[in-house]
């Protein structure tokens, strides 16, 4: 497979750069044994099999771009927070007075070897020191002179991180609408964008629907952005992410019997993550991350189901309630997605690992969806419309 395999035509005025006024006043798309239908998103729960389950990432996008100015009126040093260095991302969001993260550098030319300090009103100052480079990144070393969590600093001092296709500043309102209504733990630089369509009335009428819903969460990182590698599919380095593996959350599922659908790319990949991670498990192996391509060369016969159960029975053997864990699957085409019928997700980059992930679900139809998508004026990424996909 090569990358130009999953190339389509994206007009510029496709992209959706600003959201609808109303988060579930946007178009969905269903697809289902190979049939399209248009319909709203305010529908979806009545469109949805009896006695439904959703599975949604309660990540929250922090304010993980951070602008120091050394002289007023001068072009600021930009630091943008990647992710923690040597710890885990709750750790490093509780931290307090100090912490590190890996970080990309806009007007690196401008750093020299001196600190840069932000002042934050009433005495609090944030200071920022480079250390080492890592690939295009650097470490940096952030002090502050309170007790304040790190989460609360960058809640102060941050901006939003916008995806870079929207090519503009941040507003007041991205604040608000780009974070779903149920985010909740501390830890993404990019939002998980299938949930931000969801509303308090959408949720009422789920559950007057006879549907449920749980959480899981995996923290989105950048690398969800990078484009394939040029050529063959197989030669793209994924990006790593955290993922917090939860008693709750495997109790949760293991007690329904109906269909389940995950609500985003990021909570599919954070289920069948753990599927392979309990796999592993049964097969004699330890807990630990997911490898980028393990997954193909593990036992394909236990269900999600088994998986899950050795998971769960390995964290109450050595009283584990919870564990972060890092995952680089690749979800592409050829691979058997187990946990869930289907997705509900946003539509997607060209030459984008998120579309690798339709593809696999949908195999060549989403050509056909996407297609249809653009004749019907859909509005694409991550403030755009939503389709709900049901896997062949």
């Amino acid at each position: 497979m090569q990358k130009s395999d999953f190339e389509y035509l994206l007009p510029e005025h496709r992209i959706a750069t600003h959201p609808l006024e109303q988060r579930d006043a946007s178009k969905l798309l269903v697809y289902r044994d190979g049939k399209i239908a248009d319909r709203w998103f305010s529908e979806l729960p009545d469109l949805l099999p009896e006695n439904s389950q959703l599975i949604f990432n309660n990540t929250r996008v922090v304010k993980a771009r951070l602008h120091f100015t050394k002289t007023e009126g001068a072009k600021p040093i930009e630091v943008f927070c990647l992710a923690p260095y040597q710890m885990s991302v709750e750790d490093s969001m509780n931290a307090t007075r100090q912490t590190q993260f890996e970080c990309l550098v806009g007007n690196l030319k401008r750093w020299k070897d001196h600190a840069l300090h932000l002042n934050l009103g009433d005495g609090l100052v944030l200071t920022a020191e480079k250390g080492s480079r890592i690939g295009h990144a650097f470490v940096i070393h952030f002090s502050w002179n309170s007790d304040d969590a790190f989460s609360r600093i960058l809640e102060i001092a941050g901006k939003i991180p916008l995806p870079p296709y929207m090519n503009r500043d941040a507003e007041n309102a991205d604040v608000e609408r780009y974070q779903t209504v149920y985010a909740a733990s501390n830890g993404s630089v990019a939002a998980p964008t299938a949930g931000l369509h969801f509303t308090q009335k959408v949720f009422d009428q789920l559950t007057a629907q006879n549907h449920q819903w749980y959480d899981v969460t995996l923290h989105v990182g950048a690398g969800t952005f990078k484009p394939l590698d040029d050529g063959e599919v197989e030669k793209h380095e994924m990006h790593s992410e955290e993922l917090l593996l939860s008693r709750d959350w495997l109790e949760g599922y293991l007690a329904h019997k109906g269909t389940r659908f995950a609500v985003g790319t990021t909570s599919l990949r954070t289920l069948e993550s753990c599927h392979w991670m309990g796999v592993k498990i049964l097969q004699g192996q330890p807990l630990e991350d997911l490898g980028q391509f393990e997954a193909y060369s593990l036992d394909h016969t236990y269900s999600t189901e088994e998986a899950y159960s050795a998971l769960l029975g390995h964290m109450e053997t050595h009283n584990i309630q919870s564990a972060a864990l890092k995952t680089q699957l690749m979800i592409k085409p050829g691979y058997h997605i187990k946990s869930v019928k289907g997705i509900i997700t946003n539509f997607h980059q060209p030459g984008s690992t998120l579309l690798l992930l339709v593809s696999a679900g949908i195999g060549n139809h989403w050509k056909e969806v996407y297609q249809h998508a653009l004749e019907k004026d859909y509005r694409f990424l991550s403030y755009g419309d939503s389709s709900l996909l049901y896997f062949d």
